[in-house]
C-alpha cells in the first residue's frame, strides 16, 4: 500500500500547508488503517528468549568476608567438575566449594560468569544468596513503663 510519503515545500509557510492538504492528508486514514491492521496481521513477537529449563539448581553464596562458595553436600557431581574448571576450590574445614577472595574482583566476576555459563549449559541451573550473619542480632535493653522503676543491672561478677 501506498503511504503518505514527504513532500517538497517551497519556504513560504502557507503554500507548505496547501500542498500538505491537497497531497498528503487525502492518503493519511488509508495509511493510518494500515498501520493499525499490521500488528493484528502478525503476530506478537517475544523481545527476549525463556530461559532455558534446568534439571536441577546450584545454590552459590556470597560470604561477609567475599568469599562465593557452595556447601559441598548440594552441589552434583557434574557441577563439581565444572566450578573445579572455574578455579573453586574444595574446603575440607568449610565442606564447600569455594572460590577465595585472594581473587581480585574481576578475576572473581569472570570466573563465576564462566562458572554460571557452563553450568548453565548442562540445565543446571544457578541462584545467588547472600550468608545469613552467623551471630543473632543483640536484643535491645529493656525499658521501663512509665510509672515504674527501671530494671536493675546486673552485677559485675555476672557480666563476665
Amino acid at each position: 500500500m501506498d503511504g503518505p510519503g514527504g513532500i517538497a515545500v517551497r519556504n513560504d509557510p502557507v503554500r507548505a500547508a496547501a500542498a500538505v492538504a491537497r497531497r498528503v492528508l487525502p492518503r493519511f486514514p488509508r495509511a493510518l488503517d494500515a498501520v493499525h491492521q499490521c500488528p493484528r496481521d502478525e503476530p506478537e513477537r517475544q523481545h527476549r528468549p525463556a530461559a532455558p529449563e534446568v534439571a536441577e539448581t546450584l545454590t552459590l553464596v556470597w560470604y561477609p568476608d567475599g568469599v562465593v562458595g557452595a556447601p559441598y553436600a548440594s552441589v552434583r557431581a557434574e557441577a563439581r567438575t565444572v566450578l573445579y574448571s572455574c578455579y573453586f576450590q574444595y574446603s575440607p574445614h568449610e565442606a564447600a566449594f569455594v572460590l577465595p577472595a585472594s581473587y581480585s574482583t574481576s578475576d572473581r566476576a569472570l570466573l563465576i560468569h564462566a562458572a554460571v555459563w557452563l553450568l548453565t549449559a548442562q540445565s543446571i541451573g544457578v541462584n545467588f544468596r547472600h550468608a545469613t550473619p552467623a551471630e543473632p542480632r543483640p536484643s535491645r535493653p529493656a525499658v521501663a513503663s512509665p510509672g515504674m522503676p527501671p530494671p536493675a543491672a546486673a552485677p559485675a561478677a555476672a557480666r563476665r
